[in-house]
């Protein structure tokens, strides 16, 4: 796969391949990876790092939540890897919207919703303290992202 155009950013980069054998592109996520089960991290592998990254950050979001787009996961400065295992703290987290500094498995209200796993590649640590927010966090990256990939899945809860 060539590389991207991420015209938000305004510079071409690599495309990384993002899976999971935890469950399907697509696919219902596992409850033991959400708020009715383990709630722990699923692992994700990660293939066609550019040869010039220095890092990884990732964030995880439900972009169907009530509210708005609902931040499950944020961390940076993952040193380079092509397996994040499950239930891992891989790097520095970031404060999500649960209002922990760690993992936060989909837990939607109600229907199923969709949760992406962004995965990006960059080329140098960022120099942001743990628990800072996304917003900190995008910013720092902003200029140094060199390769960028995402894997998704689904998740509805069982009815009580």
């Amino acid at each position: 796969m060539g590389p991207l155009h991420n015209s938000e950013h305004g510079k071409e980069f690599k495309a990384l391949r993002v899976s999971s054998d935890s469950f399907k592109p697509g696919g219902s996520i596992p409850s033991r990876f959400t708020c009715d089960g383990n709630d722990i991290n699923p692992r994700l592998d990660i293939g066609d790092i550019p040869m010039e990254a220095k890092s990884l950050a990732l964030i995880v979001e439900d972009p169907d939540a009530p509210g708005g787009t609902w931040l499950h996961w944020l961390v940076w400065n993952i040193p380079i890897t092509h397996h994040i295992r499950e239930n891992e703290n891989p790097g520095v987290e970031g404060m999500n919207d649960f209002g922990r500094c760690s993992y936060g498995g989909p837990c939607p209200p109600s229907g199923t919703h969709r949760y992406f796993f962004k995965l990006y590649a960059l080329d140098s640590l960022l120099n942001v303290k743990e628990g800072a927010g996304r917003s900190e966090v995008e910013k720092a990256m902003r200029d140094h992202i060199v390769g960028y990939g995402e894997f998704s899945g689904v998740y509805q809860r069982l009815k009580t």
